[in-house]
């Protein structure tokens, strides 16, 4: 792509300088104005710059409407989920033809002691229902009338007659909490404003808990609804004021419970009411240990009520330990599962007879069962899959006496497949797998996990699909995806949009670099805070082990990144533009020290532990200088880069790719080359219901072609 689709010239936006000092240095900000999202002249350039990537793009609308329609015609629009059990009822969801967001809904369970989830009886009808069928939802009726409509957390009372739910009609994240009565069908006269996600029941149906925010959009506090009260007349349970710390509060699956976890990046503390004595008030488990993260779950073993923590007190990659269902400083832990060098213990999931253990070694995600017995833990093992590259994990386990284990599992060419796996007979059952209509089948398409050379001689795996036999005839376009933060995990998965990608011979890749959690707790400690370069030549290197192999050359690969992965195209786009042909950074967070320097600002506080504090500490302003992509924009040819972004976006706000974009303009050598698409009514999540999601995907998609296939 080049400017030549341009009848216009590119918006360019006017350097109003401001300065700063930090350390000793003076840093000048020619686009920092655009930050001002009230002012008429910051939303005229933004406009200014939808308006040109309309006429850059419009070439392409044929073959975005003929996306579009691809995956459409691949998908099943009038569907449900598999029904899952909690308290006598079976909860689903509805998808409808021409309907944006479909239904929640549930029918009553008919045989308590038969745990198969119900299937319609007649699958091939146009709208197939349960019989029975309750609708707890209608989403679509809820967003109407609305430009963007997300659905918060729901939740249904233990008492099975009241539906607490949240919902944001602006993209901010700020959630309001409404109260149905399932019996009437009525709304009770409760209203929860600028709730930080959904809400939580007690165990009596009475209250409701939930969080909420501080003006940086941290959640810090977390207070207690009485039902038939107004929101002023709230109590306040607990505050986090450690401005690292965020909150949240949940209640175990045996209903014995509620826990208040506050979190930092590498710190934990959790606090717990026992709802059998709720007179002895919410106390403290184990108290906050700079470096120690752990989270608890309650479960009955042998007989005797305990508490599972996971814990990184032994060492990086956790321990499952044991502890008394009371205060417990951490030397009376006992460990179940031990720490093991190169298995990522991640979570634990406590049922009546067994345990599920979230796992992950080698790359790849594990499921692990430990079955109970009289005496405690009867045995202890793996549920076990055949493919080369997979993702494995428990779906939506709600009841605390389900004797089966719900899990997903999907690969690259796999669609999402549900299943049940029964402890008491070791029976793997499928489901459900996901339609995908129109003659599919996995055969057609090959996988495969590559691994890359780092800079340091360390081993980077990249998972990658593609039309089976089409990279033997020469270099192929790739799709090289990545994220590489926060111990976030990207692995393989299925995509129905992705099949208009490889049936235009274009491969699709991710690279696992270090940053993410794939390869354990070492792998994210060495892609963060002073070693965060790694992330980015980890994937410099993915890229060129993609050209060197013979999969492709370097002016084929697309690179794509969001948010934190946003942050890594940037980088890449200044270290290594050589290295791929185009890319697409969505809500990108390339304005990164500018972000880092200011306290006020969302989230930055409770980010020190994953980048640094570089207004504090001169080492970090250095190093994050040296590689954050705003600082670090040069007169240099870049490839095309589409960024795409949201005004209403909490996380990663508008105007780090709007300066970025802006600065690109004033200084690469091929200005007109970047398109800035900003989304007037969404938040870092995009735009809402799933025909405009398609629309969204085949936009970026029908762009990603354009650059790998035009002469």
């Amino acid at each position: 792509m080049s400017a030549a689709h341009s009848s216009t010239p590119w918006p360019v936006a006017p350097k109003k300088p401001s300065s700063k000092q930090f350390h000793g240095l003076t840093r000048t900000d020619d686009y920092e104005w655009l930050r001002e999202k009230d002012n008429p002249e910051v939303i005229a350039y933004i406009e200014a710059e939808n308006a040109y990537t309309k006429e850059q793009t419009d070439h392409l609308a044929d073959l975005r409407t003929q996306i579009f329609e691809e995956i459409k015609a691949r998908t099943l629009e009038t569907d449900l989920s598999v029904p899952t059990r909690s308290r006598g009822y079976w909860y689903y969801g509805r998808s409808f033809e021409g309907k944006q967001y479909g239904a929640s809904c549930r029918v009553k369970v008919a045989d308590p002691d038969d745990w198969t989830p119900p299937t319609p009886a007649d699958v091939t009808h146009d709208q197939p229902a349960l019989p029975g069928e309750e609708v707890l939802l209608d989403l679509d009726a809820l967003a109407e009338g609305h430009d963007f409509f997300s659905l918060g957390g729901s939740s249904v009372s233990p008492s099975t007659t009241l539906l607490a739910y949240a919902t944001d009609v602006a993209g901010d994240e700020r959630y309001t909490v409404r109260v149905k009565d399932l019996t009437t069908g009525e709304l009770l006269s409760d209203e929860l404003t600028n709730v930080h996600g959904g809400a939580t029941w007690d165990r009596d149906s009475a209250n409701l808990y939930y969080t909420t925010a501080d003006e940086s959009w941290r959640a810090d506090k977390i207070w207690r609804h009485r039902l038939g009260t107004t929101q002023e007349e709230d109590e306040l349970v607990f505050h986090e004021t450690d401005d690292r710390f965020w909150v949240g509060v949940g209640r175990t699956k045996s209903d014995r419970f509620m826990f208040i976890g506050t979190a930092a990046k590498i710190t934990a503390e959790y606090r717990f009411l026992d709802l059998d004595d709720p007179d002895a008030g919410w106390q403290v488990f184990a108290a906050r240990e700079e470096g120690v993260e752990y989270s608890v779950e309650h479960a009955i073993i042998a007989g005797e009520d305990v508490f599972l923590v996971t814990h990184n007190a032994s060492g990086p990659d956790f321990e499952i330990a044991t502890a008394p269902t009371a205060p417990t400083p951490r030397s009376e832990w006992r460990p179940l599962v031990p720490h093991t060098q190169g298995v990522r213990l991640e979570d634990v999931d406590a049922f009546a007879g067994h345990l599920v253990v979230h796992q992950r070694s080698e790359g790849l995600t594990q499921l692990r069962i430990l079955e109970l017995g009289e005496n405690g833990v009867a045995d202890d093992y793996l549920v076990k899959f055949d493919d080369e590259l997979y993702t494995i994990g428990s779906g939506s386990n709600p009841s605390f006496e389900t004797p089966v284990v719900r899990l997903g599992y999907t690969t690259m060419r796999t669609p999402a497949s549900v299943y049940d796996y029964d402890v008491r007979s070791r029976e793997l059952t499928l489901l459900k797998q996901a339609p995908v209509l129109g003659g599919y089948d996995r055969d057609d398409y090959e996988e495969h996990r590559l691994w890359a050379t780092a800079e340091d001689g360390v081993r980077v795996p990249i998972s990658i699909v593609a039309k089976k036999g089409l990279h033997e005839q020469g270099p192929i376009p790739v799709l090289l995806y990545a994220y590489g933060s926060y111990e976030a995990s990207m692995d393989p998965y299925f995509s129905i949009a992705r099949l208009s990608l490889l049936d235009r011979g274009i491969g699709f890749a991710i690279a696992h670099i270090r940053g993410g959690g794939e390869m354990g707790r070492a792998w994210y400690d060495d892609g963060k805070m002073l070693k965060k370069q790694n992330t980015f030549s980890d994937y410099i290197a993915c890229a060129r082990h993609l050209a060197e192999s013979g999969w492709s050359t370097p002016s084929k690969i697309i690179a794509e990144g969001g948010s934190a992965g946003g942050l890594l195209m940037g980088a890449v786009a200044n270290q290594a533009p050589d290295a791929v042909g185009a890319i697409v950074a969505a809500v990108p967070f390339v304005d990164a020290l500018t972000t880092m320097l200011d306290a006020t600002l969302p989230l930055t506080v409770t980010e020190y532990d994953e980048w640094g504090n570089p207004e504090a500490d001169r080492e970090t302003y250095d190093y994050m200088s040296s590689y954050d992509p705003y600082t670090n924009v040069a007169a240099q040819h870049y490839p095309p880069i589409l960024a795409e972004t949201s005004i209403n976006d909490t996380r990663v706000l508008y105007v780090e790719p709007a300066k970025w974009v802006a600065k690109l303009r004033a200084t690469a050598e091929n200005p007109g080359d970047v398109l800035l698409k900003t989304e007037m009514a969404a938040g870092h999540g995009g735009v809402s219901g799933r025909y405009k999601a398609w629309e969204d995907r085949a936009f970026s998609l029908a762009w990603m072609i354009d650059q790998v296939t035009a002469s």
